[in-house]
């Protein structure tokens, strides 16, 4: 017999450090798709965490529980509304900039920008509260660090 989990709510969660918010951002728009997380963006996140200053101290076992709440919240209908309130809580507005980056590094890793990715970005921006020009710079210099080497015919 199966048993149904309950879904989570925003009492479920009291908080997210800044840093699993950070995790969560980019789980949100590596998931945002709907065809799950694939190895190459599971890849993209790892090295991110691994690399980052503002990963600093952060252990796997964290890393996994913060994934893991994002996942939850995400099978919820209200859970996308829970986690932007509690990313936007967690994150001063410097660090907001910080998680509107590392969602942009998802999407470029991705390779594809579906609609329904782009309006996930749209919702990150808006929730964390970002100046569109501010968002505007950060997608470009993404994209621009994303852009691929082409060959001109000749």
């Amino acid at each position: 017999m199966l048993t149904r989990t309950p879904k989570p709510r925003r009492d479920d969660i009291e908080e997210l450090d800044p840093q699993e918010a950070l995790v969560c951002t980019m789980v949100m728009m590596a998931a945002a798709d709907g065809h799950g997380i694939s190895d190459r963006e599971i890849g993209v996140m790892s090295a991110l965490v691994q690399t980052l200053p503002i990963f600093q101290g952060f252990e796997s076992e964290r890393l996994d529980v913060a994934t893991d709440t994002a996942i939850k919240l995400l099978r919820d209908e209200e859970g996308l509304a829970v986690m932007g309130e509690l990313v936007r809580t967690a994150l001063e507005p410097r660090l907001r900039e910080t998680a509107y980056g590392l969602a942009c590094e998802v999407v470029a890793a991705s390779r594809e920008h579906g609609e329904s990715t782009l309006r996930m970005l749209e919702l990150v921006m808006l929730e964390l509260e970002l100046d569109p020009l501010v968002a505007a710079a950060i997608e470009r210099g993404t994209r621009a660090r994303y852009q691929p080497l082409r060959r001109i015919p000749g």
